[in-house]
């Protein structure tokens, strides 16, 4: 089984297991060791989950201004968790593979395997959703077979991008990529760099 099996097999749990419910609010319940990179590997796609369906609530054209308001500073604080599972994720690699001894000319990667991995369990809901999609009783012929060639589509980007990150993956542990991280500086979240804030609240 390769890394990216695993992945996928992280990622799908976590969506089924939120689906049993399908509520937002549905405590997480993560079954795997704490420290394990599954462990957060759910936890990352748990969260990705969830935005998926606050974005779909957000988006109810009838939706009061304050519960949207509400909505919107939930989507804002679940970005950062996003980016702090993504950071987590990495500094597994990292840690995994610093005993590498890096190739004469080895290269650094457009971005780091959290990164991709990240996209990966974006990947595997889209699939989720479409798939729904496909199977819906109450929809046109029209449209179940423009949502059919939609999930070719994204079942054969998860197979290009799982096979990338395998490769990835192997080329860091066999040193000839190497990998480097730089850590969020999301300037709006910061009161010091988001001049509506630092203005309101001068030092």
């Amino acid at each position: 089984m390769s890394n990216t099996d695993i992945y996928n097999n992280v990622f799908n749990k976590a969506i089924s297991d939120y689906h049993i419910t399908d509520d937002v609010d549905t405590p997480i319940r993560n079954p795997y060791d704490r420290d394990s990179l599954e462990n957060r590997l759910y936890l990352k796609c748990w969260i990705d989950t969830v935005q998926w369906h606050l974005e779909d609530l957000i988006r109810d054209p009838h939706i009061p201004p304050v519960e949207a308001l509400s909505l919107k500073r939930r989507i804002d604080r679940s970005n950062q968790d996003r980016t702090d599972l993504v950071e987590q994720i990495d500094s597994y690699f990292l840690h995994q593979y610093s005993d590498v001894n890096v190739q004469p000319g080895a290269r650094i990667n457009t971005e780091s395997p959290a990164w991709a991995i990240d996209r990966l369990s974006i990947l595997a809901l889209k699939i989720y959703h479409m798939r729904e999609q496909v199977e819906r009783t109450d929809a046109s012929e029209a449209h179940l077979e423009k949502c059919r060639s939609k999930l070719n589509v994204l079942l054969e980007q998860q197979r290009d991008l799982s096979t990338a990150i395998d490769q990835l993956i192997d080329d860091i542990a066999k040193g000839l990529k190497y990998m480097k991280t730089y850590r969020q500086m999301k300037m709006y979240n910061d009161p010091s760099t988001n001049p509506v804030l630092y203005k309101k609240n001068p030092s």
